[in-house]
């Protein structure tokens, strides 16, 4: 009975894990941006691209901003937005974090909460 019960608490987050880990970008080659275009929206940002590299069908490039500090971005091919930056921190330790309400809008939900129709902003710190 315990490893019936194992095996499905195995099986029911299986699928969980295996969403959260894919990060990868699957867009037809035909509907990708050219790399000028991740220049120019990398420039568009304030930062300094360096070498436009292709993982997991993902656009991925360092780059350095304003104040000097080094990380990588990791861009949709086809929209260009942006799917994640990675920093390390003088400690060594990646910091990762996902595009939030600034620099990714969003249109407010349909719910009535935000009745004036802006985009909800969000600062992480």
């Amino acid at each position: 009975m315990r490893t019936l019960l194992s095996l499905l608490a195995l099986l029911a987050i299986a699928p969980a894990g295996a969403a959260l880990a894919d990060d990868d970008c699957r867009v037809p080659r035909a509907e990708w941006q050219p790399r000028d275009a991740v220049v120019r929206m990398a420039q568009d940002n304030g930062w300094t691209p360096g070498r436009i590299d292709i993982d997991d069908g993902c656009y991925e490039f360092d780059a350095t901003d304003a104040q000097g500090q080094r990380f990588e971005v990791t861009v949709h091919p086809g929209t260009l937005a942006v799917i994640e930056i990675e920093r390390d921190d003088h400690d060594g330790h990646d910091r990762r974090r996902r595009p939030t309400a600034a620099t990714s809008p969003a249109a407010p939900p349909a719910n009535g909460l935000f009745g004036n129709g802006a985009p909800v902003r969000v600062q992480v710190n």
